[in-house]
């Protein structure tokens, strides 16, 4: 599909960032209902140490938060990935071959989301950036401007 002139174009960086936040929050949630029964009406709250609730909750809590603030986001994604694709093939695919028939949308939906999240990143609006940015300024020797390298860098006798 071509696009116009009279049609404006549009950043994606938003749509990755709402996407990351929101997901990112679902699934905190999740973690929260698990860990410390909040809200109190959303579910069960897992016994501390209980294999495999308490962990899982730990890990929605932790990866949740990681992942809505753009910080170690692949990591934290696909972690978080995993975990849900673990959580569908151990308690929705013995009921059932397909996720409707399983009642394992949300754990399949989940899982995807955070792998795409795996393959890019957390995008333009993510912690990630600042972390790196931070990080290869860091590196730089001492003296050496922190600004772009000038014009004759790299040119013999420049």
């Amino acid at each position: 599909m071509t696009r116009n002139a009279a049609t404006p174009a549009i950043d994606a960086s938003w749509g990755l960032f709402i996407f990351r936040v929101v997901v990112g929050f679902l699934f905190t949630v999740h973690g929260t209902v698990k860990i410390f029964g909040v809200p109190a009406d959303a579910g069960k709250v897992a016994e501390f140490g209980a294999w495999p609730s308490w962990w899982a909750g730990l890990i929605e809590l932790i990866a949740g938060l990681l992942v809505m603030s753009g910080l170690f986001t692949r990591a934290a994604a696909f972690l978080a990935s995993g975990t849900m694709a673990v959580a569908y093939f151990w308690m929705h695919q013995p009921a059932g071959l397909l996720p409707i028939q399983n009642d394992g949308e949300t754990a399949a939906l989940y899982s995807f989301a955070f792998l795409l999240l795996v393959f890019t990143g957390g995008g333009a609006w993510a912690l990630d950036n600042v972390r790196i940015r931070r990080r290869s300024s860091d590196a730089r020797p001492t003296g050496e401007a922190k600004g772009p390298a000038p014009a004759s860098a790299g040119v013999p006798g420049g």
